[in-house]
């Protein structure tokens, strides 16, 4: 019997659209391996989308006949850069380039700050005093919540995808929207901890803009990594 998955308006990217990371984690919640998740559109909101395995190994989402994601086994083979402080990544969240100019998604669910406070994640990266890593603070509220305290797997899909966004643009403010992306959860995150993100880039080709993220918690221990592929264009999708 196949499966279906509706993206609630409330995790939107662009207007329009899901959240890559919270699209992505969701699909990782589906399967047995570490998720290595391609987009191939902009993810439907509100609609009941299908979940089709097309094997033991490949998963697939889809609005009717189109192809919305497909997902297969991945790896993270990149290194994080050890958390700075809470406090330094504070400092960092107040040079987020966002203070200074409009982005494209200002009410993404991830970074848009014309988001209301705790209905998005609220994760604004900035660049760290001397370094090019990128930082914000994060402490996940209870809508976030999954069990037990817990948060929810899809929200640290979602906390590891905005922040690469701003590592590959730099100071440089342009539009860019997620093409894929690999992440492992490492360690649990709870409700009210006191997070790190952190982001960096890993170089670019052509249109295609590669980088790191990883998530620490308040005893500096890695808890999630990803490594995603982020695709400039020319103009912002709907």
């Amino acid at each position: 019997m196949n499966q279906k998955l509706l993206i609630k308006k409330r995790f939107c990217g662009p207007p329009n659209s899901g959240n890559g990371g919270y699209v992505c984690g969701m699909l990782d919640k589906e399967t047995p391996y570490i998720s290595e998740v391609t987009l191939r559109m902009p993810p439907p909101l509100e609609k009941d989308l299908d979940l089709n395995w097309q094997d033991d190994q490949q998963l697939t989402l889809l609005d009717g006949t189109d192809l919305v994601a497909s997902v297969r086994p991945g790896k993270i083979q990149l290194k994080a850069p050890p958390a700075p402080s809470f406090e330094e990544a504070a400092q960092a969240a107040k040079r987020h380039i966002g203070y200074r100019q409009p982005t494209a998604f200002p009410t993404c669910f991830v970074c848009g700050l014309e988001r209301p406070e705790q209905d998005g994640l609220q994760i604004y990266s900035g660049k760290l005093e001397g370094q090019n890593i990128y930082a914000a603070p994060w402490v996940p509220d209870a809508s976030l919540e999954a069990a037990d305290g817990w948060v929810g797997i899809e929200f640290l899909w979602a906390a590891l995808d905005c922040p690469g966004a701003y590592a590959v643009m730099k100071e440089e403010l342009m539009t860019v929207v997620l093409g894929r992306m690999t992440a492992q959860i490492v360690r649990n995150i709870k409700v009210g901890e006191r997070c790190v993100v952190i982001s960096w880039s890993k170089g670019q080709e052509r249109k295609k803009h590669f980088c790191g993220t990883a998530i620490y918690n308040e005893n500096d221990q890695l808890c999630a990594v990803g490594d995603a592929i982020w695709i400039r264009l020319d103009q912002t999708p709907s």
